[in-house]
């Protein structure tokens, strides 16, 4: 089942198309990663998923309904973290439990449930006070609250040092395995969003691309690595000096090189004007 569909949407800000004939497709259980360059248009396919924004043309899904009445009543199964909007001077908790009470959410123990689930439990300073991956490990546990079936998270893991990179992976690999919940990632660390993702949507200038899979890469590559006893004679002629091959197999690329043939430029160009 497709969790969550665009079909040819466009958005304008002004003059500035965003989305130009957008469409994407997110299906139910994967983790799916949204890749892209600052202005590229991730944030704004969040906001009109969410509803936070109108687009111009198109059609959006979700949940299998796309009439006004289903994408408002769906919207209610989507958790999501898209920037931090917590109050410095509550804690965790605080700033948790008056979430709970704006979406209507009763169940006892709900708080701290998801605070245990991002390891905050028991924190008691102000969130002010908090280090960058306390606050996203918020960010994550207030998207989680009423135990959403589908999580939005837009750069989950800015910031944060390798720690808590590999906790926030390992945080939304959990919630997938053990709940089910269909998790959308927008990150500009494309390596960490490799062993993340399970499909993966390349955007560039308000278009997505292509969506491809782990086994996409392994395909989309004709190298062939080949590991020989004579390195010199191999590269004058192999077979026909008969070099015995010690290893063979199948090259694949890595997301960050079908990503950059694909859009164009290279890895150091794009983190510098981060």
């Amino acid at each position: 089942m497709d969790m969550i569909a665009l079909r040819h949407i466009c958005k304008s800000y002004g003059a500035h198309r965003v989305l130009d004939r957008t469409d994407l497709t997110i299906r139910q259980g994967e983790i799916y990663g949204l890749i892209g360059k600052n202005g590229a248009g991730k944030t704004t396919i969040f906001k009109v998923i969410l509803g936070l924004t109108e687009y111009e043309e198109g059609r959006l899904t979700l949940a299998g309904g796309s009439s006004k009445q289903d994408l408002l009543a769906n919207r209610r199964k989507i958790g999501f973290f898209i920037g931090r909007n917590f109050f410095g001077y509550l804690t965790a908790q605080e700033n948790l439990t008056y979430y709970c009470r704006m979406k209507g959410i009763r169940k006892k123990g709900e708080v701290e449930r998801v605070l245990a689930l991002v390891g905050l439990q028991g924190v008691n300073g102000r969130y002010a006070s908090f280090s960058m991956g306390m606050k996203q490990r918020l960010g994550i546990a207030g998207a989680m609250l009423g135990n959403p079936e589908i999580l939005i998270l837009d750069e989950p893991v800015n910031g944060l040092d390798p720690q808590g990179i590999a906790d926030v992976r390992n945080l939304i690999v959990k919630l997938n395995a053990e709940f089910g919940t269909t998790v959308v990632i927008s990150s500009h660390i494309l390596g960490e969003l490799e062993h993340t993702a399970t499909r993966f949507g390349i955007m560039d200038h308000g278009q997505v691309l292509r969506e491809i899979t782990h086994e996409d890469l392994k395909v989309s590559n004709d190298k062939i690595q080949i590991r020989v006893s004579d390195q010199e004679k191999a590269k004058r002629l192999l077979a026909d000096n008969g070099i015995s091959i010690l290893q063979e197999g199948s090259a694949c690329k890595s997301l960050e090189d079908y990503y950059f043939e694909l859009v164009g430029g290279n890895i150091h160009d794009e983190l510098s004007q981060r």
